[in-house]
C-alpha cells in the first residue's frame, strides 16, 4: 500500500491557505460575484482560491496534472489533484457558512482515476475532514488532533437520516418519485447539501444521501473520505466512486434500498 502522508500533509497546508484566502472575503461587501455559461455563480474568492492552490501544487508537485473547477485541466501523468475551490458557492456569496474548499489526489488505476487523498475544510464551520487511501478518515484541527470517522451502524431505512441539497434535478431525470417515496420511507430527512451531508455520513450523523447533477470535483474529496469511513459511495446506477456525474453515499448497510428507490422508476 503506497503512503499518502506526505500528500495528505501538502493537502492540509493547501487547505490552510485556501482558508485563510476565502475567509478573508467572507461577508465582504464588496466581494464581486459574476455568472458563468451554466448560470452558476462564481465570486473573486473561488478564483482566487483556486489560483493559489495551483500555484502552490505547481512548486510542490510539478509533475502532477491539477483539475479545477474554475480553471480546467493542466499537466498530464498519473497522478492529478482535483480541487472545487468553494463548494457551495450561493451559499458563500449569500453569507450562509455552510461552504467548503474541497482538495483530492487521485491516481489512475484500473476504471481510470481514483481518489486516494481528500481533504475538505469549512473555515466557516470550523470544521474539516480527510482521509488518505487505507488510512482512515479523520475529522479535527489537524493532522495530529483528530478522531477518527466512522459511519453508522442504522440498517433499516425507516430509522435512517436521509440528506440531500433541494428537489432541483431530481424531476428532469424522473426520478423525482423515486425520491419523494424514499424521503416518505425513512425517519428524517434535512436539506443540508453540497458537501455537508456527505461529511455527516462518514461522521455517522446520518446515515444516506445522494445528489442527482455533480461534477468531479464536488465529489473526488467525499468519496475517499466517505468510503474510508466505513462506508460506500456510488453514482446512482451504482457504479463505485465518483465518476458518474451524480451521487449516492451511505453507511453501507443501506446502499441497495437507497439506490433501489432512487431508480426504481426511473
Amino acid at each position: 500500500m503506497p503512503d499518502y502522508h506526505d500528500d495528505l500533509r501538502l493537502a492540509h497546508v493547501l487547505a490552510d491557505a485556501a482558508d485563510a484566502a476565502t475567509m478573508d472575503r467572507f461577508k465582504a461587501l464588496d466581494l464581486k460575484v459574476e455568472t458563468k455559461p451554466d448560470m452558476t455563480p462564481v465570486s473573486e474568492a473561488d478564483k482566487a482560491a483556486e489560483e493559489l492552490i495551483r500555484s502552490s501544487l505547481q512548486r510542490a508537485r510539478p509533475r502532477d496534472a491539477i483539475l479545477g473547477e474554475e480553471y480546467g485541466i493542466e499537466g498530464t501523468g498519473p497522478r492529478r489533484w482535483v480541487i472545487d475551490p468553494i463548494d457551495g458557492t450561493k451559499n458563500y456569496v449569500r453569507g450562509v457558512p455552510v461552504w467548503a474548499t474541497l482538495i483530492s489526489l487521485m491516481e489512475a488505476g484500473e476504471g481510470g482515476y481514483q481518489p486516494v487523498v481528500g481533504v475538505v475544510s469549512a473555515p466557516a464551520l470550523g470544521r474539516r475532514w480527510w482521509a488518505a487511501k487505507g488510512g482512515g478518515a479523520y475529522t479535527g484541527r489537524s493532522l495530529t488532533s483528530a478522531t477518527r470517522l466512522k459511519v453508522s451502524k442504522v440498517s433499516r431505512m425507516q430509522d435512517a437520516s436521509f440528506a440531500y441539497s433541494s428537489l432541483t434535478g431530481w424531476e428532469e431525470q424522473g426520478r423525482l418519485d423515486g425520491f419523494m417515496d424514499l424521503t416518505r420511507a425513512v425517519w428524517r430527512t434535512r436539506g443540508y447539501g453540497d458537501f455537508w451531508p456527505y461529511m455527516m455520513v462518514a461522521e455517522g450523523s446520518v446515515d444516506i444521501c445522494a445528489e442527482p447533477e455533480l461534477s468531479l470535483w464536488d465529489m473526488a474529496a467525499n468519496a475517499i473520505i466517505v468510503t474510508e469511513a466505513g462506508g460506500t459511495f456510488t453514482g446512482l446506477d451504482g457504479t463505485p466512486g465518483p465518476h458518474s456525474g451524480n451521487a449516492a453515499a451511505s453507511n453501507g448497510l443501506l446502499h441497495d434500498e437507497l439506490l433501489g428507490y432512487l431508480n426504481q422508476r426511473y
